[in-house]
This record gives structure tokens, sequence and C-alpha cells, in this order.
């Protein structure tokens, strides 16, 4: 798949990224690896040079695996290396704290990844993915309540306030928001809710659905979520809906969240339970009540805010510049975290974005109101 990258891709990337944004503009003493690498694992930096197109990632047979882990070692080696002989490195703790976030970020990629390339398997294999990163989302048991706010002023956005404390430019600079009065669903929608939508026509009315939305279903015949089996079919004789995930195919579990859903599909579903998502703004708000359930940990939450700067919004200097900023157009924000998403990694006010099509990814939804 074009969006998709292979695991040795994702290795190689991150090390290039230490290699490319640390080591060689502060090190003076390091020696590059191989100059290959620095077409090979450039992912978008437009000011770094060229790169590997995206969409052939998939064709790269060489490097080999122990080329990218020998890679991975010497750079590894190099960073200890420098940070045990120098204290250069205190200037740029913050790029280097960039960088382990960066890697974090391709751990959840890299399964999702993982995850699709298995799915194109005609037998539906499990995909054998570590089970300690991978329990599955968060299910309950409760019934779900409208939780409703007041009009008023907040503030949203990361301050940093605390030493040595990390967020993406794209979380800054913290300012302030009127909201009106909204409700919001107090836990996430689920696969029993997603397949009553379905067995109501959802995917073939045409009046739930954003135009790019329906132009969408119609291009890709699409009528379930993707990993979504229907009963009764070549892949599933059983007479239940099944759903692929790392474990194989399994049967659909009507109270776990609906998952691997792109904006079109949370939106129209939206539509079609006579609500809304939520904003960025409402759900960060919401965050901390007491009240709210499945908030981190379990599916990344469509919101209906585009992808937009803060006002006040800097990018960072230098290579990273090309971070974040440059892809706000054309793409959604996302709130929360996934199961895949490495412990410690989201916050409160992390800004995930994707574009609306995109559903490879462990992405779900809640639902909003105006509150009157």
């Amino acid at each position: 798949m074009p969006d998709a990258s292979p695991i040795k891709w994702h290795l190689g990337h991150t090390t290039w990224f230490f290699e490319t944004i640390v080591l060689i503009p502060h090190y003076a003493g390091y020696l590059k690896f191989s100059a290959e690498f620095s077409y090979l694992f450039n992912s978008y930096y437009e000011s770094l040079g060229p790169r590997q197109p995206r969409p052939q990632r998939g064709l790269i047979t060489r490097p080999s695996l122990s080329e990218v882990m020998a890679y991975r070692a010497h750079v590894t080696s190099a960073m200890k290396y420098w940070m045990e002989q120098s204290n250069a490195f205190e200037k740029i703790v913050d790029l280097i704290a960039l960088g382990i976030h960066h890697e974090q970020q391709h751990q959840e990629l890299m399964v999702t990844d993982a995850l699709h390339l298995f799915s194109c398997h005609p037998f539906l294999p499990g995909s054998h993915l570590n089970v300690s990163i991978a329990p599955g989302p968060e299910t309950l048991d409760t019934t779900p309540k409208w939780i409703q706010f007041e009009a008023g002023l907040s503030e949203f956005g990361h301050a940093l306030e605390r030493q040595f404390e990390f967020a993406f430019d794209n979380e800054q600079p913290r300012h302030k928001r009127w909201l009106d009065a909204f409700e919001i669903s107090s836990q996430l929608v689920t696969q029993g809710e997603f397949l009553a939508f379905i067995r109501d026509g959802g995917y073939q009315n045409a009046s739930l659905w954003l135009s790019e939305g329906w132009s969408w279903v119609n291009q890709t015949g699409a009528t379930a979520p993707s990993y979504w089996v229907p009963a009764n079919s070549p892949l599933n004789p059983r007479e239940d809906w099944h759903v692929y995930g790392v474990h194989g195919l399994q049967k659909l579990i009507l109270n776990e969240p609906v998952s691997h859903l792109n904006f079109f599909e949370a939106d129209a579903f939206a539509q079609w339970a006579d609500a809304r998502l939520p904003t960025e703004f409402e759900w960060e708000h919401a965050f901390g009540h007491s009240e709210m359930c499945q908030m981190q940990g379990s599916v990344w939450q469509w919101t209906r805010s585009a992808y937009e700067p803060y006002p006040g919004f800097q990018a960072n200097t230098g290579a990273i510049r090309e971070y974040n900023g440059k892809f706000m157009v054309g793409q959604q924000v996302l709130r929360g975290s996934s199961w895949a998403t490495p412990k410690g990694h989201a916050r409160k006010t992390y800004r995930n974005f994707f574009p609306p099509p995109a559903r490879w990814q462990i992405t779900g939804l809640r639902l909003a109101k105006d509150y009157k």
C-alpha cells in the first residue's frame, strides 16, 4: 500500500533521523555509515535532498536486515560515545527528545503497517505481533452517558512549564478559545453500534455522507470498516461478522470500540446517530472529567477539527521545520491514543493527524452534540 512502509524502512529511517538531524550537524567526529542511506531513509525532508518515493519503499530489497541493524548499532554507539565524552549534547536535548518521540511514533506505525500487510494475505493469518503491546481495545460494559459542559473561555495547548518536558511544535502555543455549550459521550462508539449503522443501510444512504466521502464510498465500494469480514463470505464461512486483527480473524465483539474507520465513515455514523464529531478543543476540554472513559489507550479519535496552526504557532528551525507545519492542510485532527501507542507517548494536548480517507490506522470515534 502506498501509505505503508516495510519494517526495515522504519528501522532505517528512525536511525537516519538521529544520524542526519543530531550527529552530523552537532558531532564533529562522527563518521557517516553509508552515503546511500541518506537517499533510502529520508522520509519527506526536502531540505535534506532527494529520497526514495514513498509508494516505492516496499520495492527496496537491499540493504538486508542485518545491514540495517548494523546501521542502528553504529549510530547508537556514536550517540553513546558522544554523550559520554562531551557535554555538547546538552545544548540540543530538545532535539534528542524529538528523535525519541519520533521513534515512538514509528513504533506504532510499524504495528499498523505490518497489520495491513498481513491483512492482504488471502488466509488472514495471525500477525504474531508482540501481544504485550497489543492487548486490544479497552471494552466497557457500562452504559454511555452524555457529559454536559457549559459555554465559556478555556485554555488549550501545551505550555511546557517543567524542565525537560516535551511536546511537539503543533501542540503550541497555549492559547484561549471560547467554547459554546456542548455535550460529549463518555464512551467510544462500539462495533455493535456501527453494525447497526451498516444494517440500516448506512453505506448506501448518500444523505449521511460528505460529498467527498460519498465519492470515496462509490470509488472503493466500501460496505464496512477496514478489516471487517461479513458472515457467510469466502474468507468467513461462519454465521457472524468477524474482524481481522493482530491475532488473526476473530468474532466481532459488540461492546468493543469500532476501529479502522476513516474520517468520512466516522462523520457519516455521527450523522446517522443524530450527533456530530467533537472538535479537538471540546475533546481536550472534556479530558479530565471523572466520567469520561477511553480517552487514551484504545483508539485514536477523529475530530471535526481541521489540522491547522494554533494562533502564534512557530515551526521549529532548521530541517525539523518540516516535521509538522507543512502538513497543516487537507488533514483532520485525531485525539487520544491507541492500544499500539507506546506507553508514555500520548498527552492530553497531543494532536495526531491524517487525511480523511486514511483508515489503516487504529482510528475510531466518540459522539458530541450542541447543548442548549
